[in-house]
C-alpha cells in the first residue's frame, strides 16, 4: 500500500512539474513536452490528447502501436509484434531493409534495429496492452514517445514510409 502511496505522489509531482514548465512564460522549458522533446510529428494526435490527460500508459500504448501498424504496412503482412519485427527487418531477406545491406556493418545496423524494434514491443507495448494497472509517470512516457520516435525516423531516413505527414499541417501529435 505505502508503495502505491509513493507512486501515486511521484506521478503527481511529475505531472505539476510538466504543467508549471509548460504553461510558465519564459519560466523552465518553453513549450508543450512534446515539442521540447522534438516527437515525431507523425504520431496520432490521441497519443498527445492521452499524455495531456495523465494517461501516460495508455499514451505509450497508442504509440507504440501506431509504430507497429507502419511497420505491418511497409511490409505489406498482417504480422504483428515481435515476430513482424524480427522478419521485417530480418538482416539476410528483409522486407524493410535500412540500408544498403552491402557490408557488414550495414548487415549489422540491420540486426541491432530488428531487435530495437522487437524489443520495443515485446518489453514496453505488450506490458501495456495485456495487464492492467501498468502505471507510467510523465517523464517515462515521453522516453518511451522519444524511442517510438527515433524508431520512426529511422524508418523514415530509409526511405520506406514515403511522403511523410509531419512535413504537412495534418493531425498530429505535436498540433495543438
Amino acid at each position: 500500500m505505502a508503495s502505491d502511496i509513493a507512486i501515486f505522489e511521484r506521478v503527481v509531482r511529475s505531472a505539476y512539474r510538466h504543467t508549471e514548465a509548460s504553461e510558465s512564460p519564459g519560466g523552465g522549458e518553453e513549450g508543450h513536452p512534446f515539442e521540447v522533446r522534438n516527437l515525431h510529428a507523425d504520431l496520432p494526435a490521441d497519443v498527445r490528447r492521452l499524455f495531456d490527460n495523465g494517461h501516460y500508459s495508455q499514451a505509450t500504448f497508442e504509440a507504440l502501436k501506431f509504430l507497429d501498424e507502419e511497420v505491418q504496412r511497409i511490409a505489406s503482412t498482417s504480422d504483428y509484434g515481435k515476430s513482424l519485427m524480427m522478419n521485417a527487418f530480418n538482416e539476410k531477406n528483409p522486407a524493410i531493409a535500412l540500408n544498403a545491406l552491402s557490408t557488414v556493418s550495414e548487415q549489422n545496423e540491420q540486426e541491432g534495429f530488428k531487435f530495437l524494434f522487437a524489443g520495443t514491443v515485446v518489453g514496453i507495448r505488450n506490458p501495456r496492452g495485456h495487464k492492467s494497472g501498468v502505471v507510467d509517470d510523465p517523464e517515462s512516457c515521453l522516453d518511451y514517445l522519444g524511442l517510438a520516435s527515433l524508431l520512426i525516423r529511422r524508418l523514415d531516413s530509409a526511405g520506406v514510409r514515403g511522403k511523410s505527414d509531419s512535413d504537412s499541417d495534418s493531425d498530429s501529435a505535436v498540433e495543438n
